[in-house]
């Protein structure tokens, strides 16, 4: 690039003299030093602002405008050095109008010569052209700008068109590419082979963006959105961060911002212990705990690999105060966790620990029944032994009126926990109860990733079902709310917001995958879906509430269900019954006794 530079530094000043004379010009005597020295003057010039340094296939508005600033400041040295020379080219020396011809031509050369050398480096055009897709950016703001720009580096894509909602920018261009409406959106993508819809307007309120994407799942095409505005001011924005559309847009929940007092109420400098450590819920809760500033943090799980991958992921936070203590057991041992908790002063509670998935626990009915019930019983007591301030237990919305065993079980748990509040001790137990959580083990959101990337088909137990959903994070943050809130006995509920088909998120997912749901009258489409029939113990509709005696909350999202109780002098004969049923794997009796406890329980199930 040096070498190219002073060949036309010298290259056009000979043409300057050329054509203001209107012949071929050769200098002489101190004119030929002026002409085949400017190098020394430019090449200094060139280096200092920066020419030299700046990658040439990657040329922007910045680097052409430092070029112009560098240009400019030659020629007009290059001038003053001429005139001071006094060049005794014609009686009145230099003309001036040589100056501004080579100012006009180097600026033509130095400039033009690296926009070639850009176009000529990027071989993409040459080598991958034809393998590239078609997108359309939806959006013509600054982030639909910057990505356009970012897709100009891509060797995977082609930028089409942007789509905007303002009629003032349609049929105009933006860097020679132009703007439609989005009426045009079908008509594009029949006329250029569009593969994919990238949804640059990180800025929009989540009501707008689920607008947008319901309107875009009608389409075959696949669907991306690009990152917060946060990660484009810190310079994270490249092709490889395009995200798949949020599942949490499909479902349409907008969160809410949570009560920080709350959040800190039972946690902030105190112990707290999180059973179920390594699961879905429990993972998050310590993820959001360690960050509310807690004393200790004591992580328990059955599992040593859950239990090692969370202990890892807290102990890599950078600037972290809080001491992790990660220990291997299991609740239904009373006399191990009453040791721990006296042995650590535990003072808050958070149990998520429990056996979850529907059908394995309605195939083991007794260890679920051990597990969710007596393992909360167990530890509930040992709560109360050992004087710890605070108990919450993670409920589930299939213990309302439960038909499986993993409901009833859960629903048992949620009864001892009433009974033990009615008693006399230092133990506050809460309980909070909401339905399915997004990208949880178990939750159909990955499965139905998964189906899609191995081609199908999915997988639905019924066109009917319905689930209510809601993001790991946003539950957390209201379990731990309504901890901070209870009284002794109460049962907290979750607005989950409206219920969602199952079959309709199928095909969203499916479509917005860039793919269509197979028609088996006309043997079109990519994606099968498959009824498998409602699974042993699972419902069509989920519940939140036992009955209708319901408060609200200061948060909006909580509120404060008023159920029927059964206290402790009736409860544990029948628990010390179901107990021995449970070890003796007595399922006949195991059915006689959740129906007694749990008198709204129908089991679909066989024994």
């Amino acid at each position: 690039m040096v070498l190219i530079d002073s060949m036309m530094s010298v290259i056009v000043l000979l043409s300057s003299f050329s054509i203001r004379i209107g012949s071929l010009y050769f200098p002489k005597d101190e004119v030929f030093w002026m002409i085949f020295g400017a190098p020394l003057l430019a090449i200094p010039i060139f280096f200092s602002f920066g020419l030299y340094r700046s990658v040439t296939r990657f040329i922007g508005a910045k680097s052409l405008w430092s070029i112009a600033q560098s240009v400019t400041l030659y020629s007009m040295a290059w001038g003053v050095l001429a005139y001071m020379a006094a060049l005794p080219m014609t009686s009145e020396g230099i003309p001036r109008s040589v100056i501004l011809i080579n100012w006009m031509f180097i600026l033509i050369a130095v400039g033009g010569s690296r926009i070639f050398a850009s176009w000529l480096f990027d071989e993409e055009k040459f080598f991958t052209k034809k393998n590239k897709s078609n997108v359309i950016i939806y959006g013509a703001g600054s982030e639909a700008r910057q990505l356009s720009v970012a897709l100009q580096q891509s060797s995977e894509y082609r930028h089409i068109a942007y789509v905007d909602e303002k009629l003032s920018k349609n049929r105009t261009y933006i860097n020679n590419t132009p703007v439609f409406l989005k009426e045009d959106i079908e008509k594009l993508i029949n006329k250029n082979d569009i593969s994919e819809i990238l949804i640059a307007m990180p800025s929009v309120s989540r009501k707008k963006r689920n607008e947008i994407i319901e309107e875009l799942s009608r389409f075959s095409v696949r669907v991306r959105s690009l990152p917060s505005v946060l990660a484009l001011a810190e310079g994270k924005v490249k092709i490889d961060d395009l995200l798949e559309i949020d599942v949490r847009d499909l479902l349409g929940r907008v969160p809410v911002k949570p009560n920080k007092k709350l959040l800190e109420v039972k946690i902030n400098n105190k112990v707290v212990l999180v059973t179920g450590a390594g699961g879905s819920i429990g993972s998050e809760l310590c993820r959001q705990i360690i960050y509310l500033n807690p004393k200790k943090i004591v992580l328990l799980d059955i599992s040593e690999a859950a239990l090692y991958l969370i202990e890892q992921e807290l102990l890599k936070i950078d600037n972290l105060n809080v001491e992790v203590i990660s220990l291997i057991g299991s609740i239904s041992s009373q006399n191990q966790m009453t040791r721990i908790l006296k042995f650590y002063n535990v003072e808050t509670i958070y149990h998520a620990a429990a056996y979850k998935h529907v059908p394995l626990v309605e195939h083991n009915k007794a260890e679920g029944i051990l597990n969710n019930s007596f393992g909360t019983l167990s530890l509930a007591k040992s709560a109360i032994t050992a004087d710890v301030e605070t108990f919450v237990l993670i409920s589930t919305d299939k213990a309302v009126k439960p038909t499986n065993v993993m409901g009833a079980s859960k629903r048992i748990a949620e009864l001892v926990l009433q009974a033990f509040a009615e008693q006399s001790h230092k133990t506050c137990f809460t309980m909070v109860r909401f339905g399915n959580v997004l990208e949880s083990s178990g939750s159909v959101i990955p499965l139905f990733k998964k189906q899609i990337r191995a081609g199908g088909p999915i997988t639905v137990t019924d066109p009917e079902i319905v689930r209510y959903f809601m993001t790991i994070p946003e539950a957390v943050e209201l379990v731990i709310q309504a901890g901070a809130m209870g009284n002794g006995g109460d049962v907290f509920v979750l607005d989950m917001g409206k219920p969602v088909k199952i079959l309709d998120l199928a095909i969203k997912m499916i479509q917005l995958s860039g793919l269509q749901v197979f028609d088996h009258d006309t043997l079109e489409g990519d994606i099968d879906i498959k009824f498998t029939g409602l699974r042993p113990g699972e419902k069509l509709y989920e519940e939140l509430l036992v009955g209708d005696d319901v408060t609200f909350t200061d948060n909006k999202m909580i509120m404060r269900a008023r159920e029927k109780m059964t206290s402790w002098g009736k409860l544990e004969p029948i628990l010390d019954e179901l107990k021995r049923a449970s070890i003796n794997y007595d399922l006949k009796k195991i059915q006689q006794l959740l129906l007694k406890i749990v008198p709204e329980y129908n089991s679909k199930s066989s024994l």
